[in-house]
């Protein structure tokens, strides 16, 4: 049987895009979204209703329709320069102007409507939301787009909650609700790194469960394979390579990225991404936070493999990867494990 989601999701009449991955959101297809006014695609990756994505590509100086919804959302400007205003009902308008990286949440069910700033180029945006787990709660889209409710402890029209420095709220979590140019931000080295030299950072946005990081690493190393709960999407930001895909007992999938790429591992399957070029390669990462807001952020992987227990074959598929396109290895053949 098919969910309400599923349901709902068919109405609305735009392409949907499913798999483990998408290999360029700059180009992939979209269509009239009367919804938004203007253009879009559905991505529903990794086969599970707690997250899903959507691009949305808005006109040059065009606009969308007012958007409201009781689910929370994180997006990411693709390209393009706009802004956006957001209210709560019968209250004063903020505006945030964006461009390509910048990253914001909309406050749950408050109004809010992008404008694109340019002229003769179209701008392209990436939302990744907990729509799924709403509308499949109520089993009606209805209470998803028209309930009226204010959160106003989670947003009341402070003068600042756009424009605020952001703060530190943890070791390597920061506090803020827009940031600027996420391509740009400072990271900063991660406890118990999962490369050669890892840099990383856990966002907090607008009060919400969706949680997101961004990380780095360096050209000539790749990270250690690892599996965890189903729904996070990784939008690759810089650089290029490649991620493994793979379940106990299944045949690994390999998947090339660049610049604006998107993987989705399944559920508890192993993943594990590789560094071919000259460039630090960064990546954000986006998905449904833990509901126990004690644990915000979401769980620890259940399993990381450590490179002295992984398949040698990963290391040699590596060296020979990178041979072809002219890279160079840095990082040295682990020290492998005789078991």
């Amino acid at each position: 049987m098919e969910t309400a989601y599923e349901q709902w999701q068919k109405t609305e009449g735009i392409p949907i895009h499913q798999g483990s991955y998408v290999s360029n959101l700059y180009t992939i297809e979209v269509g009239d979204w009367p919804r938004t006014g203007q253009r879009g695609a559905f991505v529903n990756l990794a086969a599970q209703q707690q997250d899903d994505a959507y691009v949305l590509e808005i006109a040059p100086r065009s606009e969308t329709e007012v958007m409201h919804h009781l689910f929370e959302a994180v997006t990411l400007v693709l390209e393009g320069r706009g802004a956006t205003t957001f209210w709560q009902k019968d209250r004063p308008r903020q505006t945030v102007e964006w461009q390509r990286g910048s990253v914001f949440s909309p406050p749950i069910n408050c109004y809010y409507q992008h404008f694109n700033g340019q002229g003769e180029a179209p701008a392209r945006l990436f939302t990744v939301t907990n729509a799924p787990m709403v509308i499949n709660l109520f089993r009606n889209p209805g209470i998803a787009f028209d309930d009226g409710y204010v959160f106003d402890d989670r947003y009341n029209g402070e003068a600042d909650y756009f424009s605020g420095a952001g703060e530190e709220s943890g070791r390597d979590v920061w506090t803020s609700n827009f940031v600027p140019d996420i391509r740009s931000f400072t990271l900063i080295e991660r406890i118990g790194s999962r490369a050669l030299r890892d840099v990383h950072r856990v966002f907090k946005m607008s009060n919400n469960q969706m949680a997101m990081h961004c990380s780095e690493f360096e050209p000539g190393t790749y990270k250690k394979g690892h599996r965890h709960g189903v729904g996070a999407y990784v939008i690759v930001l810089s650089g290029t390579g490649y991620s493994l895909l793979w379940r106990e007992g299944e045949e690994q999938q390999k998947v090339d990225w660049q610049d604006g790429s998107v993987l989705s591992p399944r559920e508890q399957e192993y993943h594990q991404h590789f560094n071919t070029g000259p460039d630090p390669a960064r990546y954000l990462a986006v998905r449904l936070g833990a509901l126990d807001s004690r644990r915000w952020g979401g769980v620890v992987p259940t399993h990381q493999i450590e490179h002295e227990q992984e398949d040698p074959a990963i290391y040699d598929r590596y060296v020979s990867e990178c041979a072809a396109r002219g890279a160079t290895v840095t990082m040295a053949r682990p020290a492998y494990a005789k078991a």
